[in-house]
């Protein structure tokens, strides 16, 4: 396929709202093999080994993870592909490496067979997290021989987590660290009264996780160099926030003000406006097929609804990607109705819930 089709630097910004990000367009055999190429390179060879979530709030915990061992690899995952990462988790890593699953929270139907293989091959495992388990699910992965630790979702950030159970262990911070972990709570849990968290957010969505990683290793003061680089990704990001909330439509559904979107955005704020143009949840339904969903004091069932879509995540902030999609011709679609089949998949699931 022409690059020209699909590539930002030859879409007009709308455009780019409507299609998901170039890296979609890929065929899946050649995205896999890098994914297993550097899943391998990242997590051979080493003693201990961290699987976190690709967010600011995943990866402060790889910041802490690399200042508590000398042989340390780490590698990210997508909740969404949990059950992919396993696969590769127990092909690459040591026989005896003690590995830690940090701010991914498993869904009621995630494969865990390789993860098993996993925990046969590993000295220890252990799980800090702080989104909503399934009982069930939990008592699973803990009848396998994992320490679980999942922290108050509205009270903590996994990287709280990882933490204090670094701390139990007996191991020292500087003070910088504590900070990225308070600035990184400070958005993640969507506080949001620090502005410097934002920054954080900001930069974790515009460079790679790498590249995040060596930006607050050494805390939350980050260089003179990203501030220009900042400031041209907000602008773009303010447009595309723009572009989703005029499309945006309010529904009733049991007694809740929904509102439902389509685009590339930034899901958190394309909410938050419209929680102040009244909605109690908001669905923020994206390009690639996944949506989100986001809450408010009127409506905390964000992660039940997601359940009944696969999905899972917190009482006000959840994420799930309708079963909509059996062929090319179903993203055609997709893009071409502003997301209409995956939009009325959840709105039938908040209809569902609230039926109750």
């Amino acid at each position: 396929m022409d690059e020209e089709l699909y590539t930002d630097e030859h879409l007009s910004l709308e455009d780019r709202s409507l299609l998901p990000s170039e890296g979609f367009f890929v065929p899946e055999e050649h995205r896999e093999q890098r994914r297993r190429d550097e899943f391998e390179e990242s997590v051979a060879g080493h003693s201990t080994v961290m699987l976190a979530d690709g967010d600011a709030d995943g990866l402060a915990a790889v910041v802490l993870g690399e200042r508590v061992f000398d042989d340390f690899g780490w590698t990210t995952a997508s909740p969404n592909y949990l059950g992919d990462a396993f696969e590769r988790l127990a092909e690459f890593i040591e026989d005896g490496a003690t590995v830690y699953v940090v701010d991914l929270c498993p869904d009621a139907d995630v494969p865990l067979a390789d993860f098993e293989t996993v925990v046969e091959r590993a000295e220890a495992v252990r799980w800090y997290d702080h989104h909503e388990w399934d009982e069930e699910v939990r008592e699973t992965v803990e009848a396998l021989g994992v320490d679980v630790v999942v922290g108050e979702s509205d009270e903590v950030c996994s990287a709280d987590v990882a933490l204090e159970q670094f701390e139990k262990d007996g191991h020292d911070f500087p003070d910088a660290l504590y900070e990225l972990i308070e600035v990184t709570r400070d958005h993640d849990l969507w506080i949001r009264d620090d502005p410097r968290s934002d920054d954080l957010a900001d930069l974790s969505v515009y460079l790679s996780s790498e590249e995040y990683v060596e930006a607050v290793r050494d805390g939350v003061e980050l260089d003179d160099e990203y501030a220009d680089f900042l400031a041209e990704k907000r602008e773009e990001k303010d447009r595309l926030i723009g572009l989703a909330v005029e499309r945006a439509e309010f529904v009733e559904v049991g007694g809740v003000t929904v509102a439902h979107t389509y685009g590339r955005c930034s899901q958190n704020e394309v909410a938050e406006e419209l929680r102040e143009q009244g909605a109690d949840a908001a669905v923020v339904v994206k390009p690639e097929g996944g949506t989100s969903l986001r809450g408010s004091e009127g409506f905390e069932r964000c992660h039940e609804v997601a359940r009944l879509l696969d999905g899972g995540g917190h009482p006000r902030a959840a994420g799930c990607k309708p079963d909509v999609f059996d062929s090319v011709l179903d993203y055609a679609r997709h893009w071409t109705t502003d997301g209409e089949e995956a939009r009325d998949a959840v709105l039938d699931a908040f209809a569902e819930l609230l039926k109750e």
